[in-house]
């Protein structure tokens, strides 16, 4: 029997019972597989498997077809911004609710996930921002995010100045606790919860969604995938700001800093069993209403 991938690895959550439970299952029932695996460094000592080859996230991205995320969809973000540079395809399993990004259930993955290893599977493209800050013409940090990044004080409720660009074109200045920039993916994240709109996955798009603006005029806007925006801070900033990106990495902004923010040239690759619903995820997770006849 041929199978779709043949190099699969494992990341899990570091010292999480339930997560680790879920390994040991995940790599027993793919090993009767014949199959090629490899477990992250970081949990591949605390599963008490016998002959496991471990590697770090960078070499499973560089080594496997499928890498299998156990844990939440903040996991799946973490190893997501460095997998999806490699081109790996990636499947999540959730520990605790139903995620956006993970929705095998560890108590049922058998059948699914034989499904997957034929062949047998959505496949997903999910846009990445690429995050820079420039200081007096040159690049002082940068990162990627699968959600959003958040330009912030680094304090909380503290109102900071900045004017946006678009394609180098002037469109608006603005007062406010902060600026939430968002992929399709992360609209239903910290964006929803400042008002944004829902984006589905395939569109090509991003958003911007003011925090606490100063103004009742400020609205949330959607601009082109492809489109570079430019957030130029202010020289009168007093407090300290910051870029958070999926609100686990933190760069530090001055006072007259930019921000420049694209579409990652990377996509992240999802693999979705048959049979998956987006807006079954987004039902089920908003709590929208069930059909009526």
């Amino acid at each position: 029997m041929s199978h779709a991938f043949r190099t699969i690895g494992l990341i899990g959550k570091p010292n999480h019972q339930g997560a680790n439970h879920t390994l040991v299952s995940l790599y027993h029932f793919l090993k009767q597989y014949q199959l090629q695996v490899y477990v992250e460094e970081k949990v591949a000592g605390s599963l008490g498997l016998d002959g496991v080859q471990a590697m770090d996230l960078v070499d499973l991205g560089k080594n496997c077809d499928l890498a299998i995320v156990v844990g939440g969809d903040g996991n799946m973000l973490g190893a997501a911004r460095v997998l999806a540079r490699f081109g790996v395809a990636v499947l999540g399993v959730n520990r605790g609710n139903l995620g956006f990004l993970t929705d095998l259930s560890p108590e049922s993955f058998q059948i699914p996930l034989a499904e997957v290893l034929a062949g047998n599977y959505v496949n997903e493209h999910r846009n990445l921002l690429e995050i820079e800050v420039h200081r007096h013409d040159s690049i002082k940090s940068s990162n990627s995010a699968v959600n959003e990044a958040v330009l912030h004080a680094d304090k909380v409720a503290h109102m900071i100045e900045f004017e946006a660009y678009i394609n180098d074109e002037f469109v608006f200045s603005q007062r406010s606790d902060g600026l939430i920039v968002s992929t399709p993916t992360g609209s239903t994240a910290y964006s929803l919860s400042g008002g944004g709109p829902i984006l589905t996955p395939e569109l090509d798009a991003m958003s911007l969604v003011p925090m606490f603006p100063h103004t009742l005029s400020s609205r949330p806007l959607v601009v082109s995938g492809n489109s570079e925006i430019r957030l130029k801070v202010a020289p009168s900033n007093d407090a300290h700001l910051q870029i958070s990106c999926d609100s686990h990495v933190i760069l530090a902004v001055m006072p007259g800093d930019e921000i420049v923010i694209r579409k990652h040239p990377k996509p992240l690759k999802l693999v979705h069993p048959p049979g998956y619903s987006y807006f079954n995820v987004l039902r089920n997770k908003l709590g929208w209403g069930s059909k009526l006849y």
